[in-house]
């Protein structure tokens, strides 16, 4: 497949671009910085780019399969995620290449919760996090909302960070996953599989995904 991926000089773009091009995939890798070129894998196509402009969307998406957004805003600017998903949903509706976004977990429900979201659970969501779960949420409404649905949206486990590549990992369709001792959590790099698996079969187009042990 022939693979665009945004934020790849990210925790999980770069996985991301590291299990793609393992797989044997072309991947374009795109940073806003100029001066992170040099930390991209020589096997990508590296560009500099803004997910923000739709401009570079179209540029960076035509003749592409798949677009790999893993962008994610500083603390206080958490309100840019909306306008990233705008960015990309009308600049991809343009060049008719599909979406997989990497959002946020607060859009899945909590187990046993009779539907309760994340974004409201504060065992899940402290006060430090409600900003950018509530953008997170946002998000994904306007990606249900938009006359674009050419998209996936991928919702990381409530916990993601450091770890092993286990391949070890369980998939669902809205709802959190958590392991036998109620944690929820992937590794970057298990999250990265998940990620290029739904790139690869496109099973939950026009839905939200998540991976955890």
């Amino acid at each position: 497949m022939r693979i665009t991926v945004f934020g790849a000089t990210g925790n999980i773009g770069q996985a991301v671009v590291n299990e793609a091009i393992a797989r044997g995939h072309q991947v374009t890798a795109v940073t806003r910085d100029v001066r992170k070129v040099s930390q991209l894998p020589a096997e990508a196509y590296a560009q500099v780019g803004d997910v923000n402009d739709i401009q570079d969307v179209i540029r960076l998406s035509k003749g592409q399969d798949l677009v790999i957004s893993a962008t994610r805003p500083t603390a206080g600017q958490e309100k840019q995620l909306v306008d990233i998903a705008e960015s990309l949903l009308t600049g991809l509706r343009e060049t008719r290449t599909r979406l997989l976004l990497v959002g946020g977990a607060a859009c899945l429900t909590v187990p046993n919760s009779n539907g309760g979201l994340v974004l409201n659970d504060t065992s899940l969501v402290p006060p430090a996090w409600k900003d950018i779960a509530q953008a997170c949420f946002e998000q994904y409404q306007h990606c249900e909302a938009h006359e674009n649905q050419n998209w996936s949206y991928a919702s990381p486990s409530a916990l993601i960070g450091e770890g092993a590549r286990t391949e070890q990992f369980r998939v669902s369709e809205g709802e959190l996953l958590v392991d036998e001792t109620g944690k929820s959590h992937i590794s970057w790099q298990d999250f990265a599989i998940a990620l290029i698996n739904e790139a690869e079969s496109a099973t939950y187009v026009e839905k939200v995904f998540t991976a955890g042990y």
